[in-house]
């Protein structure tokens, strides 16, 4: 495959690609360095391909996306390649508390639309998991030493993926779930795994919260009966019942809100991952490594001389050699290279003439930004690329050498990929789409016939906006429930002026979340009242969505207004706490 054009613009490769990422991948940075570095080393495989128009017409939104995640994930990142103990403060949002943890960190894991990372818990002696977004201080190392542990042999990422959100922490239990026919295949699509079976219409699965795992039956409307163990029957029933008493009567008068400053207190704030005052720090070193090497193509600096000279912390050398590497690559090579190598610090002065003549110097985060940007838009790369994302795969990873990637997951993608790839074809071709679909609150996969515009990865599901043309309305589709999808024959005329990314003819939902539960909504976006609890207004396509979402909250998340919500809520949790019984999940 032929180099890509560097003059080719915004939508060449490889940066085409990298604009689906931008500014919501965590990663971001180090994925654009190391297509750019392929890209002038040597062929960049499926990724140097143009991208087709579609391309642009697909949007990444991560909700748990921040600049401060990004330095968070480069500090462990550094950390898990060294194998050095960490230290940072944890909020942990089940008790509420703050508190300094000591970590051998094992890997980073993108799950569910949030990063983990994964290592073994010094204080409580146990691997443990602990989300990125949580972290409330600078992320530091233990100690001054080399390497502080070894990755446990037995230690796989893979173990810890796939997990439902009721599977989270210690596994107390199995349970046994009824569910209706016709959605019994989404389960075991969504689901289906080492923790989860689905035989016939009967779910197993395996559960650390029977709490979630109830409100996960609560959410499926009456085609997930629980029937063992008798306790998940239990608060199943009982919430629906909460639900249902929470919404009869008049609402409840929500305290007043918490003010924006007095909101920012718990947690501490960064500028950003890189103080602006450390790129003066940066380069006043990076003239002194070229100096020190004068006219040899490396060299080697005592480290307490570097400590000394620049008033840079011990422990902190590594990160700033590191910051320096990053910022001061360009055109395919590195200016200068430095790497701490016990109380020396390695200088590698690269020359650009000779660079091109080498095969591409991709460091290991470079080469596993590419990886988990497949878990991204995977399918997409594959369908603009006309090759399966298993043979996108092995180009790229022929391309990443001899660098280590163990222990970063491998890319599961599942059925989306074979959807994305009709619905490409689909959008490329201005044909319309016929859908089987299972909507959250149907009984029964219907079939719509769409005019399909745009693709959206919303972590940590795909979505694809259309046209229905037997409605006559814009609908937005996941993915993950589509049963199949098929291109017919007939073509479309795009509609002008038509956004399919707006929300057309949505209800605006005031919704109050009680103290037991507002953590979590104030970690997704609701405000914050002074007595512990949260309000949002939720943009609301479809109210039976809402209804379902709301009595899976078991009385704890109230409908304020508009006030034909509330009813629909009571009626269909007055109904649920009734059909919640064994043998009574609706074909």
């Amino acid at each position: 495959m032929a180099r890509p054009d560097a003059s080719s613009g915004p939508r060449g490769a490889p940066e085409g690609r990298v604009q689906l990422l931008e500014g919501r991948f965590a990663y971001a940075e180090p994925l654009r360095l190391a297509l750019q570095n392929l890209a002038l080393g040597r062929s960049a495989g499926a990724l140097a391909a143009t991208p087709t128009g579609t391309a642009g017409r697909v949007e990444v939104r991560d909700p748990d996306y921040s600049p401060e995640l990004q330095g968070r994930l480069g500090k462990l990142e550094g950390a898990i390649s060294k194998q050095r103990t960490v230290k940072f403060r944890y909020w942990t949002i089940s008790s509420d508390e703050e508190k300094e943890r000591t970590l051998n960190p094992y890997a980073l894991l993108p799950e569910n639309g949030s990063w983990y990372v994964i290592g073994h818990d010094l204080d409580r002696n146990d691997i443990r998991t602990f989300r990125v977004s949580r972290i409330r201080s600078d992320i530091r190392f233990a100690t001054r030493r080399e390497r502080d542990f070894r990755l446990p042999p037995e230690f796989d990422v893979e173990d810890y993926r796939g997990r439902a959100d009721w599977q989270f922490g210690d596994i107390v239990g199995t349970a046994t779930i009824e569910v209706a026919p016709d959605t019994a295949w989404w389960v075991e699509r969504a689901y289906g795994g080492e923790r989860n079976s689905v035989d016939g219409d009967v779910f197993t699965t395996e559960y650390a919260s029977s709490t979630l795992l109830a409100r996960w039956i609560l959410r499926q409307d009456g085609r997930a009966i629980p029937l063992q163990p008798s306790e998940l029957r239990r608060l199943s029933v009982d919430g629906a019942r909460a639900a249902r008493a929470a919404h009869e009567g008049a609402p409840p008068t929500p305290a007043a809100l918490v003010q924006e400053g007095e909101a920012e207190s718990a947690a501490e704030r960064f500028a950003g991952p890189v103080a602006p005052e450390r790129f003066g720090v940066l380069q006043s070193l990076l003239a002194y490594l070229l100096t020190a090497c004068g006219e040899n193509r490396e060299g080697t600096i005592r480290a307490s001389e570097l400590v000394e000279r620049f008033s840079i912390p011990a422990d902190q050398l590594e990160e700033h050699l590191s910051l320096l590497n990053l910022v001061n690559f360009g055109g395919g090579c590195y200016a200068v290279y430095a790497e701490l190598q016990g109380d020396q610090v390695h200088v590698d002065k690269e020359l650009f003439g000779d660079t091109f003549r080498r095969p591409p110097r991709l460091t290991p985060l470079e080469a596993r930004a590419i990886r988990l940007a497949l878990e991204f838009v995977g399918p997409m790369i594959a369908a603009g690329a006309h090759s399966p994302l298993d043979r996108v795969r092995a180009k790229l990873e022929e391309t990443f050498g001899v660098f280590e990637l163990t222990q970063t997951p491998a890319p599961h993608v599942g059925e989306e990929e074979g959807l994305v790839d009709v619905l490409t074809q689909a959008i490329n071709g201005h044909r319309l789409v016929e859908l089987d679909y299972l909507k959250p609150e149907e009984q029964a996969v219907v079939t719509r016939t769409v005019e399909p515009y745009s693709i959206e990865r919303r972590l940590p599901h795909w979505y694809v906006h259309t046209w229905d043309t037997e409605r006559d309305q814009p609908r937005s589709y996941r993915l993950d429930r589509m049963r199949n999808a098929k291109v017919l024959d007939a073509s479309f005329v795009p509609r002008e002026g038509f956004d399919p990314s707006e929300l057309h003819s949505a209800t605006t939902a005031r919704i109050w979340y009680s103290p037991a539960v507002a953590r979590w909504e104030v970690e997704k976006g609701a405000r914050p009242l002074v007595d512990g609890a949260a309000l949002a207004d939720k943009s609301v396509g479809s109210p039976e969505w809402l209804v379902g979402e709301v009595v899976s909250y078991r009385g704890e998340a109230i409908v304020l207004e508009p006030p034909e919500l509330r009813a629909q809520v009571a009626l269909r949790a007055r109904e649920l706490a009734a059909e919640l019984r064994p043998s009574k999940a609706k074909a």
